[in-house]
């Protein structure tokens, strides 16, 4: 019989092992096999050009969350099925909107998604610049005579204090 401790341990790594061999497997591309080696490589293609939609800035092909592995599933289906390449994408656009692409369309809708940052950009750098110019507009005011008296009064109080 192993000792307690020998026995938390080994069930501890087997476990471990367990999980480790579950998640690499639930996220691994090699599942997905056509009978057409152009196909396969159309399909791979196709989801490094689809974005996930919970990761945001990872494709499908490398997102590891599990709608990516539902949309994966979802394309190689569609292609399975014959569908064309278009004709998935299509489908997810209708379904999840122009953000499933990578490269969305430029249109009225995705404006912002294309411009928003030029704009963001120009408009910072106009106020900087308007700031800039009304600062050097504004003449540099002299210190009064108590001010300067002041100011004396401290530079002599830490001139003390370094001796």
């Amino acid at each position: 019989m192993m000792p307690i401790d020998s026995k938390r341990l080994f069930s501890s790594a087997l476990l471990a092992g367990a999980l480790a061999f579950g998640t690499a497997h639930a996220y691994t591309l090699e599942e997905f096999t056509f009978d057409d080696p152009a196909q396969h490589d159309e399909f791979r293609d196709l989801i490094g050009e689809l974005r996930c939609l919970v990761c945001q800035n990872e494709s499908l092909a490398g997102s590891q969350a599990g709608v990516a592995q539902d949309l994966r599933e979802e394309v190689y289906r569609m292609m399975r099925e014959g569908q064309s390449r278009q004709e998935v994408v299509d489908f997810l656009v209708a379904r999840y909107g122009d953000f499933v692409l990578y490269e969305p369309p430029i249109k009225p809708s995705t404006y912002i998604l294309w411009f928003g940052p030029f704009l963001l950009v120009g408009v910072g750098g106009f106020l900087l610049f308007r700031t800039l110019q009304r600062k050097k507009a504004e003449p540099e005011q002299d210190l009064s005579e108590a001010e300067q008296a002041r100011l004396q009064q401290l530079l002599a109080k830490t001139g003390d204090h370094q001796d």
